[in-house]
C-alpha cells in the first residue's frame, strides 16, 4: 500500500513538472498581463513602500501558475469544475485575508447576522418590540437624516462585534486589537440583517463557530467566516460548471469576475446570491439542452426550489422561476398540457412564498440604520409616482442612460469604507481590458450550440425583468421621494451576465475552442491576480 502511495505522488509530480514547461507560454503570458496590470492599479506613493506589493506580486504569480498548470492537466468538459474549485479557492482566501476589517459594503451588518445565527438563533429578535417601537430612529420634521435614535432598540450580539466598528476600514497592521480573544459579553448591536433568511449566513456562521470553539483571536472570526463563505461559493460555482453541458467557460468567467470574487470571499450574502443564480442558470441551460423526452417533475422540482432560496436572498431574483416557461416542451417526459399545467403550479407557489416573505422582511427594514433617512417612503414614492406619470420616463432614462454604464464600469470598482466616496478608485485600463474580455467571452464564445427561439426571447426577457425590477424596488426603498439616488451597485446584477450567451449570440468564432478556452483561463487568471494586488497596492502601501 505504502509503495503505490509514494508511486501515485510521484506520477503526480512527474505530470505538474511537464505540463510545467509544456506550458510555458501561457503562464509566460499570464506573467507579463499580470504584470502591466498590476501596474497600472499603483499610484506614486507606492513606490516609497513597494516591499508588500512585491511579496503578493510573488504569491500571485505562483499560484497563477499552479492554476494554469492544473488547467492544463484537468481541461477537459469533465473535469472543469475542479478547475472552477481550486482557482476560485486560490485568489478567494488571498483576497479574504488581504481585503481591510469590515471593508465591504455592509460587511459588519452581515457579520453581525452571522455571529447571531452562529449561536442558532434563526430569527434575530429585535429589541424594539421590549420596548413598544416600530423603528430604530423616529421621524423628525426638518432633517434628511434623523437625530432621534430609540437607545437599546437592536439585537443581541457579542462585544467581539465592537472591535470590527472601532477597525471598520484598516487593515490587521493599522490595528493592535486583532490578537485580543473573542469577547462573549452580550452587546446590543443596532443594525443585522434582520429581513435576510437565515441560510444566507449558515457558511459564515459556520467560520464564526470554528473561531470560537477553538478560542482563536477576534480576528478569525472575520476571517474564518469570509473563508467558508468562499468555500461555499467555490463548491456551488463548481456544481454549476459540472451541470451545465455546454457554455460552462463563460459561466466561470461570470463566476470569476473580479467584483464577484470580492463578494465571495466576504461575509456578505451576495455569495450565495450570485452563486446560486449561476446554478440555477446552469440547470436551465442543462434543461433546455436535455435529450427529448428526458425531464420529469424532479427536474421541475430542483429548479423551483434553488429559486426559492436564491429569490428569498433576494427577492427580484425569484422571476428566474419564469425560465421554466421558455424551455422546449419536447424536452419534457410527460405531454404539453399536463407539464405546462405543473409549471404554473409550481410558479404560483413559488410566487406565493415570495409574496408571504416580503411582507414579512419589507417592515423589519425599519428595525436598522436604513429608519433614520426621513426622506425614503415607499408609498408617499410610489404616490408621486402615479401624480407624475412623467417621472417614470425620468426613471427608465436613468436606469438605462446613466445607471447601466456605471454598472458596467463597476467590474473593477470595489466598495471603501473609510472613503467618503465609498466607489472612488477608478481603474481604467483593468476595467476596460476586463469589459472587453467578457463581451468576446460572452457574446462571441465559439459555441457548437443552438437555442431555441423563445428561450433566447425568454432569456432576455429576464434580464430586463430583473434589472428593471431591481432597481424599482430601489427607487421605493432607497431613493427620497421625488428623487433617483438608487443606490444600486454592480454586484446586485452580475447573476445576469451569465444569461447573455443564451439570449445573444452574434456569430460564430472563427478561432478554435480549445485554443479560446485557454486564452479565456489565462485572462480570467490574471484579472484575479490583477485584483489582489490592486488590494495590496492601495491599503499596504506604508511602511
Amino acid at each position: 500500500m505504502g509503495v503505490s502511495t509514494g508511486f501515485d505522488v510521484k506520477s503526480t509530480f512527474v505530470d505538474y513538472k511537464d505540463m510545467f514547461f509544456k506550458s510555458k507560454k501561457y503562464w509566460f503570458i499570464f506573467l507579463i498581463l499580470t504584470l502591466l496590470l498590476g501596474i497600472s492599479t499603483a499610484s506614486q506613493r507606492n513606490l516609497a513602500s513597494p516591499q508588500f506589493v512585491i511579496l503578493t506580486f510573488i504569491v500571485v504569480a505562483i499560484l497563477g501558475i499552479f492554476s494554469i498548470v492544473f488547467y492544463f492537466l484537468h481541461s477537459s468538459d469533465d473535469e472543469l469544475y475542479k478547475v472552477a474549485f481550486v482557482i476560485i479557492l486560490c485568489f478567494g482566501i488571498v483576497c479574504a485575508l488581504i481585503v481591510p476589517i469590515c471593508d465591504v459594503s455592509d460587511e459588519i451588518e452581515h457579520l453581525t447576522r452571522a455571529e447571531i445565527t452562529s449561536r442558532g438563533v434563526i430569527i434575530p429578535h429585535w429589541t424594539g418590540d421590549d420596548m413598544g417601537v416600530e423603528s430604530l430612529y423616529n421621524y423628525t420634521d426638518g432633517e434628511r437624516i434623523s437625530s432621534e435614535r430609540n437607545t437599546g432598540a437592536g439585537y443581541s450580539s457579542i462585544s467581539a462585534i465592537s472591535f470590527f466598528y472601532k477597525s471598520l476600514g484598516h487593515t490587521v497592521f493599522e490595528t493592535g486589537h486583532d490578537t485580543d480573544k473573542i469577547n462573549h459579553d452580550p452587546l446590543i448591536i443596532d443594525s443585522a440583517f434582520e429581513q435576510n433568511p437565515f441560510f444566507g449566513y449558515l457558511p459564515q456562521a459556520l467560520g464564526i463557530f470554528i473561531a470560537k470553539m477553538l478560542d482563536l483571536n477576534v480576528i478569525w472570526m472575520l476571517w474564518l467566516g469570509r473563508i467558508c463563505n468562499l468555500i461555499f461559493y467555490a463548491g456551488v460555482i463548481s456544481l454549476a460548471i459540472k451541470k451545465t453541458p455546454v457554455l460552462k467557460i463563460p459561466l466561470l468567467a461570470v463566476a470569476c469576475i473580479p467584483i464577484a470574487l470580492y463578494q465571495a470571499s466576504s461575509v456578505s450574502i451576495d455569495c450565495m446570491i450570485i452563486s446560486l443564480c449561476i446554478l440555477v442558470i446552469s440547470y436551465f441551460i442543462y434543461m433546455c439542452r436535455a435529450p427529448d423526452g428526458s425531464l420529469t417533475d424532479k427536474d421541475i422540482a430542483i429548479f423551483s426550489v434553488i429559486c426559492i432560496f436564491v429569490g428569498l436572498c433576494k427577492l427580484p431574483y425569484l422571476s428566474l422561476i419564469f425560465l421554466l416557461l421558455f424551455i422546449p416542451s419536447k424536452k419534457f417526459k410527460r405531454d404539453r398540457k399536463t407539464n405546462y399545467l405543473i409549471i404554473l403550479v409550481s410558479i404560483v407557489i413559488v410566487s406565493a412564498i415570495g409574496l408571504l416573505w416580503s411582507r414579512y422582511s419589507a417592515p423589519t427594514l425599519l428595525h436598522s440604520w436604513r429608519s433614520s433617512h426621513n426622506l425614503i417612503n415607499s408609498t408617499a414614492q410610489l404616490n408621486h409616482l402615479i401624480s407624475h406619470p412623467y417621472r417614470f420616463q425620468k426613471f427608465f432614462y436613468n436606469i438605462f442612460f446613466i445607471d447601466l454604464p456605471n454598472i458596467l464600469t463597476g467590474v473593477f470598482s470595489f466598495f471603501g469604507a473609510r472613503q467618503f466616496h465609498h466607489y472612488n478608485d477608478k481603474y481604467n485600463l483593468v476595467t476596460a481590458l476586463l469589459l472587453i474580455y467578457l463581451a468576446v467571452t460572452l457574446f462571441a464564445y465559439p459555441k457548437n450550440v443552438k437555442f431555441e427561439l423563445k428561450t433566447k426571447i425568454g432569456s432576455a426577457l429576464m434580464i430586463l425583468v430583473i434589472y428593471i425590477g431591481t432597481c424599482f424596488i430601489q427607487l421605493l426603498t432607497w431613493a427620497s421621494v421625488g428623487f433617483y439616488n438608487l443606490g444600486i451597485s454592480t454586484r446586485y446584477f452580475v447573476p445576469l451576465l451569465a444569461l447573455l450567451p443564451v439570449a445573444f449570440w452574434f456569430k460564430k468564432n472563427p478561432i478554435d475552442k480549445d485554443e479560446f478556452d485557454k486564452y479565456a483561463i489565462i485572462f480570467m487568471i490574471s484579472f484575479m491576480a490583477t485584483l489582489i494586488i490592486a488590494f495590496a497596492n492601495k491599503y499596504y502601501w506604508l511602511n
